[in-house]
């Protein structure tokens, strides 16, 4: 026998979390979104969230804890469900508009001279704007934001409004990945029979998510124009292997030994242990003293005096002083030419 109509009811409350610490994300919410036609909904998904709008969860002794941040109560925004599946679709398009933004801002630094690591920190010093969500690199990945812009996009067009910016935000996406293959491809001249090491296949460090990943995409470019690939990632090389033609890609124990022998290294995900490599010994294992850095985890003064031709994103071409050689693809200079002096000369261009 069927239900009356009325027992049914249609809530939304979009999750927040982001992939690695979903766990403190939903304990120690920024907010939390109820979106309710009907006061039984509101009720409803209320009293799930009580410990946490209460405050009751956070004065428990067993709480788990949550690194640089306190609170006693979570924020609790109640709109109706149309307003709540907005806010969701708006929130992830804005986060990758601002990836897409600095990542446009980092290629203007890099044409002018200018350091991006400096201008986000004077952007990003503005409380208006911030500084979450300004590290240029090779642009954003997971489902998340592609599934929520293709969906904010479908609903602006139905509504007959104009979404163009979405299509800009995608399009500078996808472009900064073109862009970083061809700093390898300038690094190396070609990258046709070029033996390259990748470190990093996930779309972000402490997750093995490869749905929408740059690395992936930037591999399957690399494999595309003849490369061979060795990659190493700490989480989701079994899920890689699923994804990129089998026998295409060798996969590497560790960071060294995806190094070893290669005439470049890729930094492609931001994983933490990365960003502490023993650079000596990265430098004694590369065939070629170059690594090109698309999520910039390295100074580059740092990787210059521990000897390397150091390429990042938004930043100037770093060399190392006693490199006896300037390399600009595999034209060697028989000189060493100062970065000063090269970019006056169109060296870089």
């Amino acid at each position: 026998m069927a239900l009356p109509r009325a027992r049914f009811y249609v809530a939304s409350n979009p999750e927040f979390l982001r992939e690695g610490t979903a766990v403190t994300d939903f304990l120690y919410p920024d907010r939390i979104v109820l979106g309710v036609d009907d006061d039984f909904s509101a009720a409803m998904l209320y009293s799930i969230y009580r410990p946490l709008a209460e405050g009751a969860y956070y004065r428990k002794e067993d709480a788990i804890p949550c690194p640089g941040r306190k609170q006693d109560r979570a924020r609790v925004i109640v709109t109706n469900a149309k307003s709540a599946e907005l806010i969701k679709h708006a929130s992830n398009a804005f986060l990758a508009m601002k990836i897409s933004f600095i990542n446009m801002v980092a290629n203007i630094s890099e044409a002018v001279g200018a350091d991006i690591d400096q201008v986000c920190a004077g952007v990003g010093s503005d409380p208006r704007i911030g500084p979450q969500f300004l590290q240029a690199g090779i642009g954003y990945g997971s489902s998340c934001f592609a599934k929520d812009i293709s969906a904010f996009h479908s609903v602006a067009a139905q509504c007959g409004t104009d979404s163009s910016l979405l299509d800009e935000i995608v399009r500078i996406n996808s472009e900064q990945r073109q862009r970083f293959v061809k700093k390898v491809r300038t690094a190396l001249w070609t990258l046709r029979g070029k033996r390259i090491g990748v470190l990093g296949l996930a779309f972000k460090g402490g997750t093995d998510d490869i749905r929408e990943s740059p690395a992936i995409a930037i591999v399957q470019e690399l494999l595309k124009e003849g490369a061979s690939v060795c990659a190493y990632d700490p989480a989701a090389m079994s899920k890689a292997q699923a994804v990129l033609p089998p026998g295409t890609v060798e996969y590497a124990e560790n960071e060294y030994l995806a190094a070893s022998r290669r005439d470049a290294l890729l930094v492609l995900t931001e994983w933490e242990q990365f960003a502490k490599l023993d650079l000596q010994k990265l430098r004694s294992v590369l065939k070629q003293p170059i690594v090109i850095d698309g999520r910039n985890l390295f100074q580059p003064s740092q990787m210059a005096a521990a000897g390397f031709l150091y390429y990042s994103v938004g930043r100037p071409l770093q060399i190392a002083d006693n490199m006896p050689y300037l390399w600009h693809g595999i034209h060697l200079a028989p000189q060493p030419i100062p970065v000063a002096s090269a970019h006056r000369a169109g060296v870089f261009a």
